[in-house]
């Protein structure tokens, strides 16, 4: 139950997995993108998360901080059209959220190295952290979908675009430039 609770409350309180999730639900209107979406975010977290524990990856844990950092970023920006204006047309969306989803689950996985996991118990501990990680996700994914849908219930949301979007872009840009200050240290 411990590993369960550790992996909801990193999602829920992992900002960064918070803002790219609020970026990837922000311009979606229809419960099909909606799941469509998130699934592809869970898929690329859930495994990297398991291969990275379960084969033990040593990846630097403040790169892939930056990295997480730049998909907030990367995301803010493709809502605000940018990939568009500068190349004539956006990358794939689902292939950049489920790619920035395994980038994600990197990042799980050296939070969940942290812990000390006996061989005997791995799987059934990382099977838990996961399944914390997936109900923290609804968690998050909830909250964001009710916040969304009052903006819009109230003509907020069409105001907000532009600020919440760049609000990301800088977001993302200070937690890429952090995790790289931190790395150096």
């Amino acid at each position: 139950m411990l590993f369960v609770y550790l992996g909801a409350k990193h999602m829920v309180t992992g900002y960064d997995h918070v803002l790219f999730l609020l970026g990837v639900m922000f311009l979606l209107t229809r419960t099909s993108s909606v799941l469509l979406y998130a699934s592809l975010f869970a898929i690329g977290h859930t495994v990297t998360l398991l291969a990275g524990v379960r084969f033990a990856w040593q990846v630097d844990p403040y790169l892939v901080d930056a990295l997480i950092g730049l998909s907030v970023a990367y995301k803010g920006i493709d809502n605000l059209q940018g990939w568009q204006r500068l190349f004539g047309r956006p990358p794939d969306e689902r292939l950049m959220v489920l790619g920035f989803g395994l980038i994600h689950g990197l990042g799980l996985a050296t939070k969940l190295q942290d812990f000390p996991l006996a061989d005997e118990h791995l799987v059934g501990h990382l099977l838990a952290f996961n399944l914390g990680v997936e109900l923290g996700q609804i968690l998050a994914l909830a909250c964001i979908l009710l916040a969304l849908g009052w903006a819009a219930y109230l003509g907020w949301r069409a105001h907000l675009t532009r600020p919440v979007n760049v609000a990301l872009v800088a977001a993302g840009v200070a937690l890429f430039a952090g995790q790289l200050v931190a790395r150096m240290l």
